[in-house]
């Protein structure tokens, strides 16, 4: 009589849901305060101006404007003028 199970169908089976992390807001798009721009583990993205990091590092809008990443694309700043319009004068 064998002592180990066959398949093993009883020890298999487990898996967790996605987190849905990243980026939800992307630059140049409008944000209200309170909207939630990226969901990271640590601090991949940093905080600029008119953003606050909460507890879980998630990066969201204090004030109403534009989302614009930085050069280095690791600076999340709100902006109040759109800064991939151009103005014409």
């Amino acid at each position: 009589m064998a002592h180990k199970k066959g398949q093993g169908s009883s020890r298999n089976g487990r898996d967790s849901n996605g987190q849905r992390r990243g980026v939800k807001l992307y630059s140049g798009q409008r944000v209200q305060p309170g909207n939630i721009i990226v969901r990271q583990v640590g601090s991949k993205f940093r905080v600029g101006r008119g953003v606050a990091q909460g507890s879980d590092f998630t990066i969201f809008a204090q004030i109403e404007g534009f989302v614009h990443f930085d050069k280095e694309g690791r600076r999340v700043n709100v902006v109040e003028n759109d800064p991939n319009q151009v103005s014409v004068n």
